[in-house]
């Protein structure tokens, strides 16, 4: 590795971010010594699997060149409705009943968005915007606002399934890591090698960058956002029902205001809100810096009520940053 390319990459997107990371680590870490336990790793892995779910979903969308703030009504629907179902019309107990259904409901609003996107070329934001207002509207007018709590036997037994179980030797608590933090990080790698080494991936940049551009390189750009938008969908069904079955929680509203920070998780990890540009790496950098800050503030003895403040501070910085790197990019390319 020559200097130059050296240099580009200490300095790339990816490693400022690794920098950050180290950074507040160590801080943290020499406030509370307790900071560089095991526990640590198995908390950060475990609240960051909803954020990762919804940046992957956002990540796509976002490189072909469209913006989706819809995610959090369609997975408010996606896990409300088969678990209405399930305690109020029919007991269905069974796993597959109840991601399928969240999936084909992620699959009805996914199609609606890539509709209103690519055949009637409303722009993302406005298009979104209705699905989400229809979603997060129909779901309280038809079916009611309450709360599910209690999980049928098929999906406790998830619940109950972990990957790793930790006891602290310094507090004896026990801490776990649920199987279900593998399904971010399989789909984390076949979204990489997706977009790295076949021709869906390049046609989502491609369009991202410049559809025009696109068209007549040959690809469908609609079948190419119509492809987005349906996998945002599918997969926020699936991340609704992941979150259902942690958090043993379903309600009309339970992830509503979470768009902001996940599209800026995807900003902050190099996704460039124009589209056409991006990847998988820097977006998972970019949740466990913003996973880490959300919950080891209360470590650096900053109260309850600033810690919002300081996470969009943070927010603000790395988008900043970021923001610097990618027209330090361009101009480097273009020398």
């Amino acid at each position: 590795m020559n200097s130059k390319k050296k240099h580009a990459w200490l300095t790339s997107n990816q490693m400022i971010l690794v920098y950050i990371i180290a950074v507040f680590s160590l801080i943290v870490g020499i406030r509370q010594p307790a900071f560089w336990d095991f526990a640590t790793v198995l908390n950060t892995m475990r609240a960051a699997i909803f954020t990762m779910c919804f940046a992957l979903c956002e990540m796509i969308v976002i490189i072909s060149g469209g913006i989706d703030v819809s995610f959090p009504a369609i997975g408010c629907v996606a896990m409300y409705v088969p678990m209405y179902i399930i305690n109020r019309v029919a007991p269905i107990d069974n796993a597959w009943f109840a991601f399928g259904l969240a999936i084909l409901i992620g699959l009805a609003f996914g199609l609606l968005n890539g509709f209103l996107v690519a055949i009637l070329n409303l722009p993302p934001l406005i298009a979104t915007l209705a699905t989400s207002s229809i979603a997060s509207g129909g779901v309280v007018t038809i079916l009611g606002t309450r709360e599910f709590t209690v999980l049928p036997s098929s999906l406790q037994a998830i619940y109950n399934t972990n990957l790793i179980t930790y006891t602290s030797p310094k507090t004896g608590f026990q801490y776990v890591l649920n199987i279900l933090v593998l399904v971010p990080i399989i789909v984390c790698l076949l979204i990489a090698w997706m977009l790295k080494y076949t021709m869906l991936g390049r046609g989502l940049y491609v369009i991202g960058g410049n559809k025009t551009a696109a068209r007549v390189a040959g690809f469908n750009v609609k079948k190419l956002q119509f492809a987005a938008y349906v996998w945002s969908g599918v997969f926020v069904g699936v991340a609704a029902m992941i979150y259902n079955i942690l958090m043993h929680s379903a309600t009309t509203s339970a992830l509503m205001g979470d768009e902001m920070i996940t599209i800026a998780a995807c900003v902050i990890g190099g996704v460039r809100i124009t589209g056409g540009h991006g990847g998988v790496g820097g977006v998972v950098l970019s949740v466990i810096l913003i996973t880490l800050v959300q919950n080891n503030l209360n470590m650096l003895g900053i109260p309850t009520s600033w810690q919002r403040f300081v996470v969009g501070i943070v927010l603000l910085l790395g988008t900043i940053i970021t923001s610097w790197q990618t027209k330090r990019s361009m101009k480097m390319s273009q020398a």
